[in-house]
C-alpha cells in the first residue's frame, strides 16, 4: 500500500455513506493508483450494494477484491450481506463457510450471517445455533447483548409460524 493510495483510501472511507460524491471521487483516485487494492475494490462493492442496490455491479467487484487478496478481513462480511440481499443464498453458504477458516476473521459477525441465511431459508431451529456458537467468539457486552435479542427475534417467529400452522 502506498502513502498516495492510502491517503485517497481513507479519505474515501472516512465519507462513506454520509457524502457518496466525495466517496466515490477519492476512491476513483485510490483504484487509479492501485487498481488491485482489495479494500478500495470492497468499498466499491458497498456503494453499489447497499446504496445503489445494484447487486450484480457489487458482486463484481466483491468477486474482484477476493481475486486480489484471498485473506482480506473485510471482504467476506460485505460480499455475503449481499449475496444474502440478492437472495443468492448457495453462494452466500459457500463464501460463509470459506470466511469462517479466514484467520483473524470476526467470527462471531459471520455467524450471524449464518444465523440470517437460515432465517431466510425458514430454518428457524437452524438459525439459533451459529448464534449460539457466535457467543463463543463474542468479545464485548454489546455483541452479547446483540445475539441475545437476535435468539429471541427468531424464538418469536418460530412461535408465530407454529401459531399460523395450526
Amino acid at each position: 500500500m502506498t502513502l498516495t493510495k492510502s491517503k485517497y483510501y481513507f479519505e474515501a472511507l472516512d465519507n462513506y455513506p454520509y457524502s457518496l460524491p466525495d466517496c466515490l471521487e477519492a476512491l476513483n483516485y485510490a483504484l487509479s493508483y492501485d487498481p488491485e487494492d482489495a479494500d478500495s475494490l470492497c468499498l466499491m462493492g458497498r456503494i453499489y450494494s447497499e446504496m445503489l442496490t445494484d447487486y450484480e455491479r457489487a458482486k463484481m467487484y466483491f468477486e474482484e477484491a477476493m481475486q486480489c487478496n484471498v485473506s482480506n478481513l473485510n471482504t467476506p462480511l460485505h460480499y455475503i450481506k449481499c449475496l444474502l440481499d440478492n437472495e443468492d443464498l448457495d453462494e452466500a453458504e459457500k463464501l460463509i463457510n470459506y470466511a469462517l477458516k479466514i484467520k483473524g476473521i470476526d467470527k462471531s459477525r459471520i455467524l450471524i450471517q449464518k444465523s440470517l441465511l437460515f432465517e431466510i431459508r425458514g430454518e428457524y431451529k437452524k438459525a439459533l445455533e451459529p448464534l449460539k456458537e457466535a457467543k463463543k467468539y463474542s468479545y464485548n457486552q454489546n455483541m452479547v447483548d446483540f445475539l441475545k435479542s437476535r435468539s429471541k427475534f427468531i424464538k418469536n417467529k418460530m412461535v408465530k409460524t407454529k401459531k399460523s400452522k395450526k
